[in-house]
């Protein structure tokens, strides 16, 4: 498992072919641990997360999440490009 996983990499907008009207893509940066039987994945850029049994459900799960997320929030001009580090600690 590679980290960070990208959840969306598509334009910020695209033409939702059925609709026939423009929809904004956002791009976020899922952070995933194994806890238990469990993944559970997290947003970066946004406090939102979600799980599953598998890597791909919890990130469909996690796409999900976002989107009921955004119903109720204002969408962001822009989000900052998040740096994932690793940081060791002597104790």
């Amino acid at each position: 498992m590679g980290l960070p996983h990208r959840l969306v990499s598509l334009s910020p907008h695209r033409l939702n072919p059925k609709a026939k009207e423009v929809v904004t893509v956002m791009r976020f940066t899922a952070v995933l641990t194994k806890e238990g039987q469990w993944y559970v994945a997290k947003a970066v850029e946004v406090e939102v997360a979600s799980q599953g049994r598998t890597i791909e459900e919890a990130l469909a799960n996690l796409k999900e999440a976002l989107e009921l997320y955004f119903e109720d929030e204002p969408l962001p001009e822009a989000l900052p490009e998040p740096i994932i580090a690793t940081v060791e600690v002597a104790l």
